[in-house]
């Protein structure tokens, strides 16, 4: 069993993050829920300690102790196109909206995927088939000029970086709405993984067969106003 009971993590690209709101707000309303802890002082604290230079990854932590901590992390090059596999096994998530419990089981769960189909994330559906989130990514899709999202009463993790796509969508006038879709119903469609690290990924391959033909993205131009979205710590 993990004794991480909250994390957060976001890209710190050269002293600057997109949606650190949001990304306070998750953390300390976890820390707040599952250990009666105040995180606020301690976030705030420790972002102004964070490098003005470089790329990071930084990951606030509270342990099972009550403890709280950063790990300061290098961070990884950011990733394009992807493919995915749809997890068909038990949900190895034991606090959907939490984010640091179950990191563990999803890394996991994306090693075993990528050894046997190469595949870089998988989809988590709900028992009946629904498509939920991905292990490390939220996920997105277009139906003609809708953004489309999971349904809200559906158990997945708060994703910062879908809300601040979300955000995008109405500053552009685009119809966001929540759909509730099998893998099969997306396998043909534009489906993006979205998260802190990569910001949007479009998907190009379910386990060992490539989409052909790809379908028309609107992933590049979305990506960039989403970058130009970060602000400066």
């Amino acid at each position: 069993m993990t004794s991480l009971r909250v994390a957060d993590s976001f890209l710190v690209a050269n002293g600057k993050v997109r949606g650190l709101d949001l990304h306070r707000r998750r953390f300390t309303a976890s820390c707040e829920e599952v250990a009666g802890i105040d995180a606020g002082a301690f976030f705030d604290d420790q972002v102004k300690r964070l490098p003005g230079f470089g790329r990071w990854f930084p990951r606030f932590e509270l342990d099972a102790e009550g403890k709280l901590s950063v790990q300061l992390r290098p961070a990884p090059p950011q990733g394009g196109r992807i493919r995915v596999v749809v997890h068909d096994g038990p949900d190895p998530r034991t606090q959907p909206l939490v984010k640091g419990p179950d990191l563990a089981a999803l890394g996991d769960l994306k090693a075993q995927a990528n050894k046997a189909f190469g595949a870089d994330e998988v989809l988590l559906t709900d028992p009946d088939g629904t498509v939920v989130e991905a292990a490390y990514s939220a996920v997105l899709w277009w139906e003609d000029d809708t953004l489309c999202v999971p349904p809200a009463e559906r158990a997945y993790l708060p994703s910062v970086t879908a809300e601040l796509v979300r955000r995008i969508a109405a500053s552009e006038e685009v119809d966001v709405a929540e759909r509730a879709r099998t893998a099969s119903d997306l396998a043909a469609t534009e489906v993006w993984l979205v998260n802190a690290l990569h910001g949007i990924r479009p998907v190009e391959a379910w386990a060992h067969d490539p989409i052909d033909p790809l379908p028309f993205t609107r992933s590049k131009a979305w990506q960039q106003t989403l970058l130009d979205s970060a602000a400066t710590l």
